[in-house]
């Protein structure tokens, strides 16, 4: 590994740092010192940097990618190398926090949040269950699903790796490193098995109940982890009612609902492979007399369902992320309003709507502006019940706002 390059940033672009934001951009660099030449350019990805303010105020250190417009990625405040001794560290106590609101031989979670965990750009989720092909005779396995998605930690591959399978002593670990921003940092995609042995699909056990999740081919690792504690939150206002629910996925909030004790669940979703594990996953749990499904559009089956004169005690709106970027904001802001408009028609009265977002650039209020706005729209006044946000095991982190990606708002059609 080089030698430590000092970066030295432009006026006033140390205020986020202090406040505790990971990132540099390119365009906050003043000058390098350290390297062949003055330009940042100089940098090669994974070399350690130690970033100073222009008053060279020493700020902490950081790893740079110089394909990337996040030039680097601060991973301490202090002056300290990024070694594998500190990879070890920062991963025992990621798994230590996990384990102080998980049960690891039971639960599957994210077990690092990248530079919540001190991780930057590394993401690890772990899956704990049984293999859905080679069943083995109901003894729980887990396996890793990892994605390195910053180019600063490609020369640590394998310090993570090793320290990874120390800790955990998983089954298998998967690379799923797909993910758009790879190509942002100058990377191709990569997917594959690094470790051991994984099974395409298996079987996991969410809030009593059992899921098919397909490790090397599902959406992003496999499944939507994030979303584990507000599934049971939702389904607490399913008990009697007839159920929507918008944009469905493989059906966690849909068979949550559904066993809840809902008189029956609608699971909308445009992708006929998500409504083929919706209904897998109903009659795995003896649930599908109460589920249905439908292939559609989120807007067009909340218009179809409208001109059909149906209502719904619950709708959940789930959809991905509209907002890719800060220039899609406006355009996402008008589809999160429109999305809660139809839906709101749809209510019965004292029906209630569980409406989330996870783009990290449509912040909680700019939702809550969002469902109001719907609801003026709609004609109709609501009541907040409860506001959600992502599970644990995906903390957030102070002055970090992309950390906070999830967000929910239950509320109820009074009028």
């Amino acid at each position: 590994m080089k030698q430590a390059a000092y970066i030295i940033l432009k006026p006033g672009a140390d205020k986020r740092l202090k406040g505790g934001h990971p990132w540099i951009f390119d365009n906050e660099i003043s000058h390098c010192v350290g390297l062949p030449t003055a330009e940042e350019t100089g940098l090669h990805a994974g070399q350690r940097v130690q970033l100073f303010s222009t008053a060279k105020q020493f700020l902490g250190s950081g790893l740079a990618s110089p394909a990337s417009k996040i030039r680097v990625r601060r991973y301490s405040a202090q002056d300290e190398a990024f070694s594998a001794a500190l990879i070890q560290e920062r991963l025992e106590t990621a798994w230590r926090l996990r384990k102080a609101r998980y049960q690891l031989e039971l639960d599957s979670c994210r077990l690092v949040f990248g530079e919540a965990d001190g991780l930057p750009g590394l993401i690890v989720d772990l899956y704990t269950g049984r293999s859905a092909t080679v069943p083995t005779s109901g003894v729980r396995q887990s396996w890793l699903v990892v994605q390195l998605l910053f180019a600063g930690l490609e020369p640590y591959r394998q310090h993570i790796l090793d320290s990874l399978e120390s800790i955990c002593q998983p089954s298998g670990i998967y690379e799923r490193s797909e993910a758009a921003v790879r190509q942002l940092e100058g990377l191709p995609p990569a997917s594959g098995p690094l470790r051991g042995q994984t099974p395409d699909e298996i079987i996991i056990r969410e809030n009593e109940l059992d899921f098919g999740v397909h490790l090397t081919s599902g959406q992003k690792t496999g499944w939507f982890l994030d979303q584990a504690r507000n599934r049971a939150a939702v389904a607490a206002w399913a008990v009697g009612q007839s159920v929507l629910d918008v944009c469905c996925n493989a059906g966690g909030f849909s068979l949550c609902a559904a066993r809840a004790g809902a008189k029956s669940v609608l699971a909308v979703d445009a992708s006929a492979d998500a409504l083929t594990a919706v209904q897998a996953n109903a009659t795995r749990n003896q649930l599908a007399d109460r589920v249905r499904t439908l292939q559609a559009d989120a807007f067009e089956a909340l218009r179809t369902q409208q001109a059909s004169g149906e209502r719904y005690g619950l709708i959940i709106v789930d959809p991905p992320a509209f907002a890719k970027n800060h220039a899609a904001l406006a355009g996402a802001r008008r589809g999160y309003r429109d999305l809660n408009l139809q839906a709101i028609k749809l209510l019965a009265p004292g029906g209630v709507l569980a409406s989330f977002s996870c783009s990290h650039w449509l912040g909680r209020d700019l939702l809550q502006e969002a469902i109001e706005e719907a609801a003026v729209g709609a004609g109709r006044r609501l009541r907040y019940l409860e506001e959600l946000q992502q599970a644990p095991d995906h903390p957030m982190m102070s002055g970090y706002p992309e950390s906070r990606y999830l967000k929910g708002f239950v509320v109820q059609a009074v009028e």
